[in-house]
């Protein structure tokens, strides 16, 4: 598994802080309930991911050994007046600015504290990529817009949840991940509209000494096919399996096991 360029993870980043400001200003209203999420308005999805920005700012720009608490992360809770599209817009898009610059500044090897075992600026260029794609697909669902996103972020973000959930399993206490061990099933993923170059299929193998991964094509206990983004959201639990772009064959159950226990522990 062969990580994307830092640069990559970087541009990505600007490039969905644009998208997910195209929402805020689209109109939507902020005191929506996102469905995907529905212990929170648009509102307060956008501070959350925002903030999340703002502290991974904070620990790069500080080469932060330990973690950094938010209460010491300036402006991470965003503008102070609720409901105002134009300040949530303008401070995003000063967060999203300090946070890309500060990770380019670093580079992919400076090391940074983190939570999961590879303490370096690269981490959280991947991380944050990752999780504003997949937080824009809550905010585009919440506005009802189109959502699509690059394939290869789409594998990427596939590959480290798998990674996030094997590294959960193995250095957490999380019930949910530990549940998961077991022997003789496995799980296929099938992108059915992307090349051999990008290889976007995977089999997960959930093993008593745990869960293990690769890509590649092989047949398993159950498997989930659709294009790559559908595929991406269904895995990430923001769409439902019986979407019409989705198929599943095989133990559907053995999937709906994973999905309600995978996790970042």
């Amino acid at each position: 598994m062969t990580l994307l360029a830092h640069d990559r993870y970087c541009d990505e980043i600007a490039h969905q802080v644009g998208r997910l400001r195209a929402v805020v200003t689209s109109g939507t209203d902020l005191a929506a309930t996102v469905p995907t999420c529905p212990d929170w308005s648009l509102e307060d999805l956008v501070r959350h991911m925002g903030g999340a920005l703002r502290w991974v700012d904070t620990l790069v720009r500080s080469r932060a050994q330990e973690n950094i608490p938010e209460e010491r992360v300036p402006l991470a809770a965003g503008p102070g007046e609720r409901g105002d599209a134009a300040a949530l817009d303008k401070w995003l898009a000063e967060t999203g600015e300090l946070v890309v610059d500060a990770l380019r500044e670093a580079g992919p090897d400076t090391v940074v504290w983190s939570w999961a075992g590879s303490p370096s600026a690269g981490f959280w260029a991947r991380r944050m990529a990752n999780e504003i794609t997949v937080h824009r697909a809550d905010a585009t669902l919440t506005a009802g817009l189109p959502y699509e996103v690059a394939p290869d972020i789409a594998a990427d973000a596939l590959d480290e949840w798998l990674q996030v959930v094997e590294w959960a399993q193995r250095n957490t206490t999380d019930r949910g991940a530990e549940e998961l061990r077991g022997p003789g099933r496995s799980i296929h993923l099938h992108a059915t509209d992307t090349g051999p170059d990008l290889n976007a299929e995977w089999l997960i193998e959930l093993g008593e000494e745990g869960v293990s991964w690769r890509r590649g094509h092989e047949k398993a206990t159950v498997a989930l096919r659709g294009p790559l983004t559908p595929l991406l959201l269904a895995f990430y639990r923001r769409l439902p399996l019986d979407h019409p772009d989705l198929e599943v064959l095989g133990e559907r159950e053995l999937l709906e096991f994973w999905l309600e226990r995978a996790s970042f522990g």
